[in-house]
């Protein structure tokens, strides 16, 4: 076997998912630990050694030529999670010096976004593109965008925390501290506050009403709009108005290739992508109007975490 292995770690606010990526993007085998069973990252990289241990072995260290990992409040300019709110682990976690200290391979870092951006540059189809942005639309909502052919990081590392422009002054508060970021209404999240908000001002007749309020979730609310729920749907209507205009924004500071939408609310497929894309054209300016794509990812979603993350060592060795 050719030393052309990649190890790729995505760690989440519950788990940490792993796996073997291959040149050709193929997933060899994978595996997952709970993220944070203690404050204390040493413990986690502890846990990590242990069950990445059989597949070192399996595979021979000697054919991983790095390590890349996506995390929340991942630096790619400084390799540390910094104050990662839904991580036990507090303050600045020099991740890339621990890990690269416990496995003796070169470890790249970045947040889960840019790491998405980069798995559709490497993997999916974004292959050839050199401008386009990545909206994940999950519990909040992350994006990454690629300038010339290279992920924007800007000054800091954090640039295009595209979830926290205001759409809504004054609006719904987001987890910080602000009021009527984008991601409290285009996420799973912001679609069960929106469905809620609908259910209790009309009497309209909706399957949804079934469903105890500290139950729904967006998936529930994705099926019900697959089947042609009258509340879902305008769920997912009032959705794609946000999100179509705050997309038309992103455009004018990068004139994208592509805008391609990934994560839980994707799924939904055409009743998200059609009035997202009629909202979207019907508010671009007209130097703009029919020269930006709007597509679903080409990652696995059960692999796309794992694939974005393998994708930074990918892309910096050209595989």
């Amino acid at each position: 076997m050719n030393k052309s292995l990649v190890l790729g770690i995505d760690i989440g606010g519950t788990n940490t998912k792993f796996g073997v990526v291959d040149s050709h993007g193929e997933i060899l085998a994978q595996g997952s630990i709970i993220t944070c069973e203690t404050d204390d990252p040493h413990h986690f990289i502890n846990r990590l050694d242990q069950a990445l241990k059989p597949l070192f072995d399996k595979f021979n260290h000697e054919n991983f030529i790095g390590i890349g990992v996506g995390a929340p409040n991942g630096n790619f300019y400084t390799g540390t999670i910094e104050m990662a709110p839904n991580l036990k682990w507090r303050g600045v976690v020099p991740l890339v010096s621990l890990i690269e200290n416990k496995f003796k391979l070169k470890t790249v870092l970045t947040n889960d976004a840019n790491a998405a951006a980069i798995g559709e540059m490497i993997y999916g189809h974004a292959k050839g593109m050199k401008n386009f942005i990545v909206i994940t639309l999950g519990t909040g909502l992350g994006s990454g965008i690629v300038v010339n052919g290279e992920l924007v990081y800007g000054h800091t590392g954090f640039a295009g925390e595209l979830g926290h422009v205001t759409v809504m002054p004054e609006g719904r508060l987001c987890d910080g501290g602000r009021k009527g970021c984008l991601e409290t209404y285009a996420s799973a999240t912001g679609i069960v506050k929106t469905v809620k908000d609908l259910l209790k001002d009309s009497s309209e007749t909706s399957s949804l009403r079934k469903i105890e309020e500290k139950d729904l979730r967006s998936k529930h609310i994705t099926e019900a709009a697959l089947q042609g729920d009258a509340i879902a749907l305008k769920a997912y209507d009032y959705t794609a108005a946000i999100l179509g205009r705050a997309l038309t924004d992103f455009v004018v500071f990068s004139s994208p290739e592509a805008i391609f939408l990934f994560g839980g609310l994707a799924q939904a497929k055409d009743v998200l992508f059609k009035p997202t894309k009629n909202y979207f054209e019907n508010n671009l300016m007209n130097v703009f109007k029919n020269t930006v794509k709007l597509l679903p990812s080409g990652l696995p979603e059960s692999d796309a975490a794992i694939l974005g993350s393998a994708a930074l060592i990918a892309k910096t060795n050209r595989i």
